[in-house]
Order: C-alpha cells, then structure tokens, then sequence
C-alpha cells in the first residue's frame, strides 16, 4: 500500500502537516496568484478564503504551520506567502514528468499547458499501441512504454501520470516504480499496488460524479446533507 501525505512528509510525529492542509496549499496558491496579476501587495484572511472556497479560520490555521500568522489590519503579504507556498509545495523548479496512456485522457492531459506554468513538464509520453508511438503530442514525441526505464533515467523523472484503461494500469505502475518513479498520479478507474514508499494520487472522474448524484439526488428531494468539502 502506499504511503499517505503525512507519512511521505517525514516530518517527526507531531509536528506534520495535515493531509487536508496540503490538499488546500493549492488553491492558495492559485488564489495568490491571481492576487499578484491584479497588482495587489496584501489580502486578508477572509477574502483569500472567499477565492479559495474555505473558511477564514481555516485559512489561518492552515498558514499557522508555516509561521505565517499576517499582520491585524493589513493581512497577508501576497508575493512573500506565494513564495512562501511554493517552496513548500516543492514548486521552486520545474517537476519533469511521464505520462502513460495515450487515449483521450491522456493526450488532453499532454497538450494542457498549465501544467508547465505550475511546475511541471511533461518530459515524456509512453503508449504500447503501434500507431500512437512515434507521433508528437504537445511537442512531445510518444514512446514505447518499453522505453519507459530509460526515459525516466534520461529525464530524471520522479513523477508519473497513469492515464492507462484499468487492465494496464499495475503493469505501469509497476513499470514507473521499478524505473525510480517514487510519485505516481492514477487517472485509471482501479486501484494499484505499489510499495509504501511510493506516494499515490487516485483521480477517478467517475467516482467524483457519483458523489455528485448523491448530492444532487438529496437536493432534489430536500433531504438534508453536509458539504462533501474537507
């Protein structure tokens, strides 16, 4: 089984950063910036909340683990907790990544561009089907996925994307692991086994609709229901 955020944190017990603190970090994050294009120096905990989609209190709780407490009456400095985060989060250089699993998914995912501007490049793109290797996606050229140890070692890539149908995705896991992947994002709708000390997102579009009718059912029927946020 792999490892949970706190664990793969290695902080001393104690003093680790919640997992739903981290998983909040980005949408800071997102909101600073857009802080920053605007040209504003400061924002109080309420309105970085209110762009988040949390609560005030929680903002600060959140922040508190990092030392950033803001000033009373002016509130927190933008640029200084933008970088701030970022260094937390790892983002003060760019992550190469792979990307396994040409299908639609996966070649949605090769040609956004927003990964780069967050701190990740797709170094590389692997695919067992004949007519997908060899051809170019977002500048990248697709490669056998038997090439994968190598273009891991190439890039030097700690980050893999599984976008593979369900009945591939051990296989490269498995594959990423075995080639120095140690952090692996899974888009495929089934569960992977790798070593603990490999850390693993699951993304799964279906299930995250599913509680999304579970919501919507509820709602239409007037039965009360508490927010699915964390």
């Amino acid at each position: 089984m792999a490892g949970t955020l706190d664990e793969m944190a290695g902080m001393p017990q104690g003093h680790s950063i919640p997992e739903a603190t981290v998983s909040r970090l980005p949408l800071y994050l997102r909101s600073l910036q857009e802080l920053l294009d605007e040209g504003l120096a400061t924002v109080s905990s309420e309105r970085l909340a209110e762009m988040a989609g949390v609560n005030a209190a929680k903002v600060r709780k959140d922040l508190s683990y990092f030392g950033s407490y803001g000033t009373r009456g002016v509130g927190y400095d933008v640029e200084y907790l933008l970088l701030h985060i970022r260094r937390e989060l790892g983002l003060t250089h760019d992550w190469p990544c792979v990307i396994a699993g040409m299908g639609n998914l996966g070649q949605a995912l090769a040609n956004y561009g927003g990964f780069h501007e967050r701190g990740f490049k797709i170094a590389a793109l692997v695919d067992a089907s004949p007519d997908k290797i060899g051809t170019e996606l977002g500048g990248v050229v697709i490669s056998n996925v038997d090439e994968l140890a190598h273009l891991v070692a190439q890039h030097k890539i700690r980050i893999g994307v599984i976008a593979t149908p369900a009945h591939a995705a051990q296989d490269v896991a498995q594959r990423m692991v075995d080639a120095g992947v140690t952090s692996i994002l899974n888009f495929a709708p089934t569960v992977i086994n790798v070593p603990d000390d490999i850390l693993v997102r699951k993304v799964d579009l279906a299930v995250e609709l599913q509680i999304l009718s579970f919501y919507q059912e509820r709602r239409g029927t007037g039965t009360d229901f508490v927010s699915a946020t964390p």
